[in-house]
């Protein structure tokens, strides 16, 4: 089902609906671009350890826009034996719907748009009709500024009490306005008068002097007309109808406030359910999705891991999935088309799905990819295909497996990692892997070098891999751990380049970092103790609390992965990386939220209904 501005308000009930009879969801989105500096490649560098890949999306890929995304409600019916689906295509734009709302500023990349305008993307959906939304602090502030706001209109405030000071140049206009009153209140048969269009400013001392002068009496409006032009109109009333009005009014602006926050609500139903939300190669929609919707992503790994098990309590990637045994051995390409084609051979069994009455049905033999819906769909089948090929290896073989099985628990909350040679995954629940990565060496070299350089280089090493981190630098992976002190001793003389190992090149790095920490601490102290202590009686707190830090809203192959031909042929397909309102409450905050979901997920972990031996057969290691 296709959701735009237009019709996201009389669907909502539909996709809350969705998501509460849902046994799990599937999600994809689709990106105005990947990266706003480095190519895909040296973004994407295979031994970035997970918190450098962190920084290196947060750094460069944040500032492009998530605005179409997928969402496909999967729910088994057991009198049939099949799953019933509901899909969903939101297109989503950040449209400012007041003068106060963010105007938010975002990138495109060129080849992204090229790709998804070859692939019949329809931008003018996105941009005309695209459903805006708010993240948590943005909805607070407007909020916050609506009752300030009525506040004032109402009278309500301490300018009610007494006169308001009127600047000199302002004077003249005000009076003239004040005499355009009391005139109008003179003409009984005249119901309403329209002031000139005039400044926000006049505007405001228009409100705040005749909450003083006229508190009763006459009801005062702010309208806009076709040419976009704002201006006051005063309605005599008495104070009954003058009380309806302002309720009318409040009403108004909060449902203009609802829509505002808009596609936002959805993600928000999502979370709060707690249940399944499963994803294909899923990092950037995670963190495009919180980054968006909920708050700015946090400064370091640790705290964005919190942030995302207390938003999704409960991930699974099938990229990972279909990388990990038992299926990594029978699956030779992960990408999503081919693997939704593999899962549909021997031995697997496609699962018997139907779409719920009242939404259209995807063909997988015409091959929609890149729309966010149908990837989202697909992806659904890819992950029911896998999970119950996990229950057909049982005794006796379980030919449905619940979303809810401790069978695919090792999945959960493991996202995989594009094209590290050695972390297959990012682990939001704990720790991640650290390999030792002797046989690796870190080299610069000058800005001409190319990669046949590097291979001359090393020519007499035997079969190495290369790994780019940017024009000057790259990781290089020896076959033999004690070749490697031969290669670091052979750069000692070398004026052109420099190799060091990895520990060294990390011991460097952590050196620096030390360094730099203590100077900005160094520098802050010294700009405190310079800085004049001053007592201000006016001064308040912020009470605009961020959620999380302040922000912008405005490969070698792998031998013991996939396969190195899967990862070749991805580097070239995976253009974006393999591109009810009880329901809808936002996120609340802190970490006392975290530690409950914590505790709802060990709950749900036994209510599955096979033996915990079963589900260690498909551990995913800790060693890849």
């Amino acid at each position: 089902m296709e959701i735009i501005r237009s019709n996201f308000k009389i669907n909502l009930h539909k996709v809350y609906q969705a998501i509460e009879e849902a046994d799990f969801f599937a999600i994809d989105g689709e990106f105005s671009g990947i990266s706003d500096g480095p190519s895909v490649t040296a973004l994407t560098s295979g031994f970035d350890t997970p918190e450098e890949r962190y920084q290196k999306l947060k750094k460069h890929s944040m500032d492009f826009l998530l605005f179409q995304f997928g969402l496909c409600a999967f729910k088994y019916d057991h009198t049939d034996s099949k799953h019933i689906t509901k899909s969903f295509n939101f297109y989503v734009f950040p449209k400012p719907f007041s003068r106060s709302s963010p105007d938010v500023k975002f990138v495109c990349q060129s080849s992204s748009i090229d790709f998804l305008a070859s692939q019949g993307f329809d931008f003018n959906k996105v941009f005309c009709s695209g459903i805006p939304y708010l993240n948590q602090e943005e909805e607070r502030q407007l909020r916050e500024q609506f009752d300030e706001k009525r506040s004032q209109a109402n009278g309500a405030g301490a300018l009610a009490k007494c006169p308001v000071t009127i600047p000199e140049d302002q004077r003249k206009f005000i009076d003239q306005v004040i005499e355009k009153i009391e005139d109008f209140l003179q003409n009984k048969e005249k119901k309403s008068l329209d002031l000139e269009p005039c400044t926000g400013f006049q505007r405001k001392l228009i409100y705040q002097t005749l909450s003083w002068k006229f508190p009763k009496g006459i009801h005062v409006e702010t309208l806009e007309t076709e040419k976009k032009e704002r201006h006051i109109v005063i309605s005599k009333v008495d104070e009954e109808e003058r009380k309806r009005r302002e309720q009318e009014k409040y009403a108004k602006e909060q449902e203009e406030l609802n829509d505002a926050v808009g596609f936002s609500r959805v993600i928000h139903a999502i979370a709060n359910s707690g249940k399944l939300v499963v994803g294909h190669n899923m990092l950037l929609d995670v963190m495009h999705t919180i980054h968006q919707f909920y708050c700015p992503l946090p400064a370091d790994l640790k705290e964005f891991k919190e942030m995302t098990t207390c938003v999704f309590p409960r991930l699974l990637d099938t990229k990972l999935m279909a990388s990990t045994q038992p299926f990594k051995d029978i699956i030779n390409n992960t990408s999503l088309a081919e693997l939704e084609k593999r899962l549909k051979e021997t031995p697997f069994d496609p699962p018997k799905v139907e779409s719920a009455e009242g939404f259209p049905s995807y063909d997988t033999a015409s091959e929609q990819l890149h729309e966010a819906g149908y990837d989202a769909y697909i992806t659904g089948l890819c992950f029911i295909s896998m999970a119950n090929y996990l229950g057909s290896l049982l005794g006796p073989p379980k030919m449905c497996v619940s979303a809810r099985s401790k069978l695919i628990e090792p999945f959960f909350n493991k996202l995989f990692l594009m094209r590290v040679m050695d972390i297959p995954y990012l682990n939001l629940e704990g720790p991640d892997l650290q390999p030792k990565r002797d046989h690796v060496l870190h080299v610069t070299f000058p800005k001409e070098w190319k990669t046949s350089d590097l291979y001359q280089l090393f020519s007499a090493f035997g079969n190495i891999q290369i790994s780019w981190i940017d024009d000057t630098s790259a990781f290089v992976s020896l076959s033999q751990p004690e070749q490697v002190q031969i290669a670091v001793n052979t750069s000692k003389y070398a004026e052109s380049y420099r190799i060091q190992t990895y520990a060294e090149y990390v011991g460097k790095k952590q050196e620096d970092k030390q360094v730099k920490r203590k100077w900005t601490e160094d520098s802050w102290k010294e700009a405190d103790r310079k800085q004049p202590k001053v007592s201000d009686p006016c001064s308040h707190t912020n009470s605009f609390a961020a959620t999380g830090t302040t922000g912008k809203r405005n490969l070698s192959p792998d031998p013991g992965e996939a396969g190195s031909e899967d990862r070749e042929s991805e580097e070239m397909s995976d253009s974006e990386l393999e591109q009810i309102d009880s329901c809808a409450d936002p996120f609340p905050e802190g970490r006392k939220k975290a530690k409950k979901l914590k505790r709802m997920k060990k709950e749900l972990s036994l209510a599955g209904t096979v033996a915990e031996s079963s589900a260690m057969l498909f551990e995913v290691p800790d060693t890849w």
